[in-house]
């Protein structure tokens, strides 16, 4: 049977992973209770944190910046994962450092696109259609990376180059997205139920080109789901509810 998918609008990520969701992203939302319940609970002094990105990174980044600012925190370093949150936590007054391969990381927060339940495995980039996953591809023969890729999941997903402006079709149109490192993005966007984000993740780690995903499902995770009855904690560890939060 396929698993089901919860669709939330943020996820925290670390050695223990928060996912957020709340349809009104006002400052008054659910979802900023959720990011300061996220930031008072795991975050702790002299940690190194990983910045993720999406509205509810942006409002967790806010609220860790006002408890430094405060002395409610110190020592904490932030590792952002792009440049606009780069920004935003600069803006906010949290010390930044760059990600290395040594970097060791305490605790990090990303917002999520997909939930896998039970797992609680889940997809971070950008969602623009439903059951999308997205891989970065090397900088050369995105066309042959692509190939493969649909030729692992034939007849279950499309894959297309993400363009930097809008929907511009399979080849990303006259505006391809390309990182600052000068690689591709491609996004997968499955036609069939997924019955395994883990299976995914691992046989895009087979192929070739594929430099990284955004599948996750190598960390212990936390979820803090928001709802119009409030916040409720589900733990991948235990997978069990803690209501009323």
């Amino acid at each position: 049977m396929p698993l089901s998918y919860q669709h939330p609008s943020m996820a925290f990520v670390g050695k223990r992973r928060t996912i957020t969701r709340a349809s009104n992203l006002s400052e008054n939302s659910p979802l900023l209770r959720a990011a300061k319940q996220m930031v008072d609970t795991y975050i702790k002094n002299g940690m190194v944190i990983g910045l993720g990105s999406g509205n509810a990174s942006a409002m967790a980044i806010q609220y860790l910046g006002s408890k430094l600012r405060a002395g409610a925190l110190n020592g904490i370093i932030g590792i952002p994962t792009s440049e606009a949150n780069a920004s935003k936590a600069e803006e906010a007054g949290i010390p930044l450092d760059q990600y290395q391969d040594s970097s060791q990381i305490d605790f990090a927060f990303d917002d999520a696109d997909i939930i896998e339940e039970g797992t609680l495995h889940a997809v971070i980039g950008r969602r623009r259609f439903l059951g999308e996953e997205f891989i970065i591809q090397e900088k050369l023969n995105w066309r042959e990376t692509a190939e493969k890729i649909d030729d692992l999941f034939l007849g279950d997903a499309e894959v297309w180059r993400r363009s930097s402006i809008g929907q511009a079709g399979p080849l990303g149109g006259d505006f391809p997205f390309v990182t600052r490192e000068g690689y591709n993005v491609l996004d997968i966007l499955f036609t069939s139920p997924i019955e395994s984000l883990a299976q995914v993740a691992e046989s895009l780690n087979k192929v070739d080109g594929v430099v990284d995903h955004g599948i996750i499902t190598k960390f212990p995770c936390t979820a803090v789901i928001v709802s119009e009855n409030g916040l409720s904690v589900v733990d991948s560890l235990s997978t069990n509810a803690h209501d009323g939060l």
